[in-house]
């Protein structure tokens, strides 16, 4: 059996990314930054370990030594000891300066904390991963009722919605995700993988490519062609026919191959080679 993980750790420049900003992702992460030199250090420091061990494991105490720890001091722009940083899902959510009192790191502590929302949320997150969707949904949906803008909860009830074929409602509850929170990455990804995925069905590709070669300006050919293509991957011969669309006409039906181009771009990620390609002649296309 596998010796539980220690509440309070020390942690230098070598582990800070492993000891904290992953683990993060699973419990909050409270990083005191002290130095032995320090007298209010001295003061707040065996408060937070009491406050740690009160907690039970809730999170995690990371005890970092500023003369010996100068590059994470240095990327947190610590200019005062102590300082205190929370966080979650590897990002900094809160922190305060100098030995406080009991009472104000409490609640420091209780708004860092997950709350109910974000416990069943998770769980709703684990029950998704080990294959029990349906569970998963009843967590998302009992965290909405309450939270109907709860981030994780959107996000996971949308990749339930999604596995399930269900693409209209998950594209709806992945609008609601805020651009500021943790999962608005993996948001913006998803939705661009179903508007892709369902942005032709039940179409006869090769009627659309014998009538966009019989007539090249047929644009609403041309951008079913397109979209057919990158529904089924192909994606620098989709890309090509929409860009030959916004070459011909911007705004054709609200810009609609522009945005498919960019759902791909999101897709691929900033370093494809088509992505840097493409997205080059899209912005030659569109300011020429």
């Amino acid at each position: 059996m596998a010796a539980p993980e220690p509440i309070v750790v020390d942690v230098g420049d070598a582990d800070f990314e492993r000891e904290v900003i992953e683990r993060s992702r699973e419990i909050p992460v409270v990083v005191d930054f002290w130095a032995p030199w320090c007298g209010p250090c001295r003061q707040l420091g065996p408060l937070l370990e009491k406050l740690a061990g009160e907690h039970g494991g809730a999170f995690r105490l990371a005890k970092v030594n500023v003369d010996e720890a100068p590059a994470v001091a240095q990327a947190f722009a610590v200019r005062s000891i102590p300082t205190v940083v929370g966080l979650r899902d590897g990002r900094a959510v809160a922190e305060f300066v100098g030995a406080q009192p009991e009472l104000a790191v409490r609640q420091f502590l209780e708004s860092l904390l997950p709350t109910e929302a974000d416990r069943l949320a998770r769980d709703g997150d684990e029950l998704r991963a080990g294959g029990h969707g349906s569970a998963a949904e009843e967590r998302y949906r009992k965290v909405l009722e309450d939270s109907p803008v709860h981030p994780r909860a959107l996000f996971g009830l949308a990749r339930v919605l999604a596995e399930r074929g269900e693409s209209e409602e998950a594209l709806d509850l992945l609008e609601r995700v805020s651009s500021a929170s943790p999962v608005a990455a993996e948001a913006d990804r998803l939705a661009a993988q179903l508007r892709t995925r369902d942005g032709a069905s039940d179409v006869d590709e090769a009627a659309l490519r014998q009538r966009t070669a019989d007539d090249p300006e047929d644009l609403a050919t041309r951008l079913a062609l397109g979209r057919a293509l990158l529904a089924r991957g192909a994606y620098e011969e989709g890309l090509g026919e929409l860009l030959a669309v916004v070459a011909r006409d911007k705004s054709f039906e609200d810009e609609a191959a522009r945005k498919a181009m960019l759902d791909v771009f999101e897709l691929l990620g900033p370093d494809h080679d088509l992505t840097q390609r493409f997205r080059a002649e899209l912005a030659r296309a569109l300011f020429r």
